[in-house]
This record gives C-alpha cells, structure tokens and sequence, in this order.
C-alpha cells in the first residue's frame, strides 16, 4: 500500500504543476481552463511511507474525450458547434498523452478536405494550414535496381486533396476547439477506465506522477486526476491502450474481423530546390518487400522543398528476421528515391502503426457511457492509404447522436426538485452507428473492403483482382474476402527462415536506428516505471527468444528491446523505453501478446515537428 507523508501543499505546488505543464510547450492551457486546472490539482500531495494513499480528486463533464487528434477534436468541436446553436452549455474537455496538441501525430500526409469542409466550412479563412495542393499522382512498382511507372488507379487519384502536415492541422483544430471553449489539455494521459457500479463507463484516470522506476514515490509526486462524465468519447489512435480493453469488456470484437496493421515508418527531408516537385504525389509497390509481404511505399513533395518519405510494412510478415526499419534503409537506396534525396538533409524521423483491416475489422462502436471514434476504432481506408477524413467524420457523427441525448438529461437534471440526488447517467448513443451506416464513411470503406486481403495471394496478384474491383465489381461483389489471422499469429520459427543481412548505414542517405531515434525528438522521464509491460519473461525466453530468435529486436522501429548477455550466461530482455516512439508495434506483434503498451508520464514520446 502506497503511504503519505505528513506534509501536504495546496498553495505553491497546484500553480507549480500547471505553470510547468503549461511551459511544456502547451500552448492550448491558459486562460480559463488555466484556472480550471488550476482548481482541479487543489490537493496535491506529496507522499512516503507513513499515511495511506488518499482518493483522486475528480472532476465531473458532460463529455470526456481521450486523444486531441482529428477525430477527438472534430468531435469536441461539433459538439460546442451545436451547443452554440441551440444556446445551451456543454463541458467538454479533451485529454492528450503528448506534451502539446500535435506533438504524437506523426505528420505528412495527404489529406481529403470533405470532413473539414462539413466541420468548418470557411477553414480557409480560418488559416487551416492546407496549402498545398495535389498536383500529380504517380505510381511504380519497384524491383532491387529499376523502376516501372503503372497506370494511377481510379482510387489513387488525388485531385482536390492537399499534402499537409497533419501535425499541423491538429495544432489548428486545437486552437478552434479552445476558442470555442473545450478544456484542452495536454500533458495529461488517460490510464485507467473508469465504471460505475452497473459496468457503464463513467470516464477516465490519469496517471500518477512522480513515481519511481523501483515503484517508490519521489518528491515530485501527484496524484492523477479522476475525469467523470456522461459520456467518453475514445479517440486514442490505432491500437489505443484504453481501447484495447474495452474490446474485451464489452465484447465489441465478437462480429468482425481480427484487426490487421501495417508499421508505417516515415522520415522528412528538405531536398535540393532543382528535385523538388511541389503537389507531386508518388506511391510505390514492389521493392523493398518482397512478393509474400504487405506494404509499399509513399513520397509526397510538400512545402519549402520538404518531402515525406515512408514505408509501410504489413505486420502479418512471417520471418521473425525481418526488419521493417532495415527495409526502409533499403528503399532510400533504390535509384528512384536515392538520386531525389543526394545532396539533401534528413530532419525528422517517425514511426507509427495503422490499421489495415477496413469495413470487415470495424467493431462494435458503442457501449454503456462510451463510444469509439477514428483510428481507434479502425477507420483507414487502405487503397488510398487515408483515414484522417473518416477520423473527423466518425467524430462529427458521435458528437451529432450524443448532443440530443445529453441535452436531454441535462433538461431532466434541472427540472429535479432541490435537495434532491442528481444521479449521472451514462449514455449510450444508439443513433451513431446508425448514422454511420448512412455516410459517405461507411460507401467507401465497404468498396474497398476486399483490396487489403486479396493482397495474401501475392502483390501481382492482388493487384490484378483489385483491377477488377475497382472498375467492375466497384464493392458490388457479392462476397467478402476475410482478413485471416490476427498479426502476433504469423510468424514462423526462427529456425525454418533464412537470415537476412542488412547493409551498413551510409551516414549520408542510410543512418543506423539510434541518429534516426534522435530526430524524433523521443524523450521521457528515465526515472518511472517502464511503461512497456511484459507479462510473464519466462514466456519472453521461452517463446520469443528460443522459438523466434528476440523478433522484439527487430521489429522495433526505435531500438527499445534488446537480448543481452545475462549473469548467467543467458540472454536476458532489455527494454530501454526511453526511446519509445509510441508506435504500438510490440503491442500488436508480440507473438503471445505477452507485451502491454500502457501509458507513460504525460508529456513523455515523441515529440514531431511541423513538417
């Protein structure tokens, strides 16, 4: 049992803890949520080993919204855009694990402006940061040395739609939703789900700070907060760590597929003026995968001769060898992207998993106080290779089925009688699945539904049936290919594959992982527990090292888990989560699923730019 010091602060700590939060690069904390939070720490302790923990100090919302990313802020944003219609006065508020709103999103991309259009329709005038505009549409499909240039699929087209750093427009909206009143708050990571006495979701915990890598507790320690409400809206991304228990919880699985995912791992680049080709928009097949993995590769020529650059790995490979990182080094050497990258300057490094399910892997959306949004719940439409729209549609529709039903109990609220008990009730927002089912969303991931799986026939035959689908069938046949098995199910013994042997890093267009690490701008408290859990490290040795040879190793796109030499002449599992770039990929490729992603310090991970 935790224990506290006799020694309690409410006067300079509460204003240190904010102001420290808020010069943390949160530039979304000030004002009146200043004074919110301000009011929301108004018992921080600091603790050792002599009293018994106290109670989180909570606060109640009409929503609670996990993640500022486009589906979580489109959502918050609705919803006061409809507060403000109808007069009446909602508390939103929005938490967000990265240290500033932007600063998790791993940013360029191409984006389709048709959820921002319905949001907000003079984002132009707004100065939404989408200012470059698809020009051109290329694709190839590589081989070790050369290059083919193939007709651009009807779905590959991209007129009307804009390269932009999507870190960015996340900056953006966040701005919008706080000039309209949501609490934004970033630094804070939602670690616990929190239920009431029924099982309904009644809104989240955040994290304890200040805790010790050995689990005691330091000076710095506070309390993480309790965030009540009638409903939560989970916005966490792909993978998401409160998500992942709630498909357990409320069975939201049981009638889709298993989810599948791609690793995407990405770099930005500012390159000589000469090869900069403003708008342009190349996507790759082929090299450097092979025919039996999933994947490609997208390039997209942005701003002040910037170019994003980055390869996306289907996680359901097979050798254990493999490494998705080494593979990107490989691409970049190909003499389509090498002669475009000599001469230039990497300046930002990234990685992130996606979800490559699609319409047979979304789950159930909703569940007693709750609701699942965006990536979270698996929208990506994966020929396109886009979900940032579908993110900010599925927000706008929860928020549009929620705003009726709170009203609703809100008006029931303030015709009680005084002295009598408000009891919160948690919603569930029948109308947003419907709703769904009636958009834009939903016609085109379920066109799309069987281009991903036809793709584990091999990459020319996949690409032949997804000919036929795309100008026959158009989503009109009347079967749906099934994904399989889920990723951490596919790997094969160490000892039935081959090797593969990586070249050394150039320095100059290769870099070995640790220099990339660097650009990411990664960083957390060394000292707190590790926030990579594994469950069992007899089944770490006994299945991941002896059956696949450490895979953890290489599948990490930021060098976290190492095999070392142990006291006792055996490899022992090292993870250095400093180095964590929140991508998830352990997560979902463990082959037990022996490892947890859970949150770590709020503020901690990566830290993207603007490019």
């Amino acid at each position: 049992m935790l224990k506290s010091l006799s020694f309690i602060s409410k006067n300079i700590n509460k204003n240190q803890i904010v102001n420290n939060v808020s010069n943390n690069g949160s530039k979304f904390l000030f004002g009146n949520q200043k004074q919110n939070m301000k009011s929301m720490y108004s018992s921080i302790r600091f603790f050792s080993s002599e009293q018994e923990l106290p109670p989180r100090d909570a606060d109640q919302f009409d929503v609670v919204i996990v993640g500022a990313g486009p589906s979580g802020l489109s959502a918050a944003i609705r919803l006061k855009q409809l507060s403000e219609k109808e007069g009446k006065d909602l508390r939103v508020c929005v938490v967000e694990k990265g240290s500033e709103v932007g600063s998790h999103i791993l940013s360029g991309a191409v984006m389709d402006p048709k959820a921002l259009n319905e949001l907000i329709p003079d984002w132009r005038e707004k100065g939404a940061p989408l200012s470059t505009e698809v020009k051109q549409d290329k694709l190839y499909y590589l081989t070790e040395n050369r290059s083919w240039r193939l007709p651009t699929p009807r779905l590959f087209h991209n007129e009307g739609n804009y390269i932009i750093s999507l870190g960015n427009v996340v900056r953006w909206l966040g701005e919008q939703a706080e000039a309209m009143g949501v609490e934004v708050y970033p630094s804070f990571a939602a670690s616990e789900v929190l239920f009431d006495e029924n099982g309904a979701v009644r809104g989240i915990a955040t994290n304890d700070m200040g805790i010790a890598k050995d689990g005691s507790l330091t000076s710095n320690f506070t309390r993480g907060m309790e965030l009540n409400a009638k409903l939560t809206i989970f916005a966490e991304g792909c993978r998401g760590s409160l998500t992942k228990g709630l498909f357990e919880k409320f069975n939201l699985r049981d009638e889709c597929d298993p989810q599948c995912f791609g690793l995407g791992i990405k770099e930005t680049w500012e390159i000589k003026p000469e090869k900069h080709q403003k708008g342009l928009v190349i996507h790759t097949l082929g090299y450097p995968l092979n025919d039996e993995i999933m994947g490609g590769s997208f390039i997209y020529h942005a701003d002040n001769n910037t170019v994003n650059l980055g390869l996306v790995v289907g996680l359901d490979y097979t050798n254990p060898y493999l490494n998705p990182y080494q593979e990107f080094q490989k691409l970049k050497l190909h003499p389509l992207v090498k002669d475009m990258l000599e001469g230039g300057t990497c300046i930002q490094y990234g990685a992130r998993t996606i979800n490559e399910g699609g319409f047979q892997s979304i789950p159930k959306l909703i569940f007693p106080g709750g609701a699942l949004v965006g990536c979270t719940a698996g929208f990506v439409n994966v020929p396109k290779i886009k979900g940032s729209h579908y993110a900010m549609k599925t927000g706008i529709l929860a928020a549009e089925a929620a705003f009726p039903e709170l009203i609703s109990q809100q008006e029931k609220e303030q015709q009680q009688q005084d002295g009598e008990t408000t009891k919160i009730e948690p919603l569930l927002i029948k109308e947003y699945p419907e709703q769904l089912k009636e958009s834009w969303v939903w016609k085109e991931l379920r066109e799309v539904r069987n281009y991903r799986p036809s793709l584990h026939w091999g990459t020319l035959p996949g690409l032949i049936y997804g000919a036929l689908e795309m100008y026959i069938f158009r989503g009109l046949a009347p079967w749906t290919l099934r994904n399989g098995k889920p990723d951490n199910e596919t790997l094969k013994p160490a000892a039935e594959c081959e090797k593969i042997e990586y070249k050394k890093p150039d320095g100059q267009i290769t870099f070995d992982l640790m220099t990339s690490v660097m650009r990411s701008g990664t960083n957390h408290e060394e000292n707190q527990p590790i926030h990579l859990k594994v469950r069992d490290m007899n089944v770490a040795k006994k299945v991941n090292r002896d059956i696949y040879d450490g895979p953890e190793g290489r599948f990490c796109p930021a060098g976290v888990y190492e095999w070392v030499e142990g006291d006792k002449g055996e490899k022992e599992l090292v993870r250095n989560s400093v180095f964590c770039l929140h991508c998830k990929t352990c997560d979902i490729k463990d082959p037990t699923q022996n490892i947890d992603f859970t949150v770590p310090e709020g503020g901690g991970g990566p830290k993207y730019g603007a490019m």
